[in-house]
C-alpha cells in the first residue's frame, strides 16, 4: 500500500513538473522513457528465452 502511495506522488509530482515544462522537452523526454522502455522489453524477453533467473 505504501508503495502505491509513493507511486502516485511520483506521478503529481511528475505530471506537475510536466505541465510547466517546454513541449519540445516533453516530448524530448516522453521519448527517451518510451526508448528506455522498449529496450527493457527486449532484454527481458531475450532473457526469458535463454531461462536464465539473473
Amino acid at each position: 500500500m505504501l508503495f502505491l502511495v509513493a507511486a502516485l506522488l511520483l506521478l503529481g509530482v511528475t505530471l506537475g513538473t510536466v505541465a510547466h515544462a517546454p513541449l519540445s522537452f516533453t516530448l524530448v523526454a516522453a521519448a527517451v522513457i518510451g526508448v528506455w522502455l522498449a529496450v527493457f522489453t527486449v532484454r527481458e524477453r531475450h532473457g526469458r528465452r535463454r531461462g536464465t533467473s539473473g
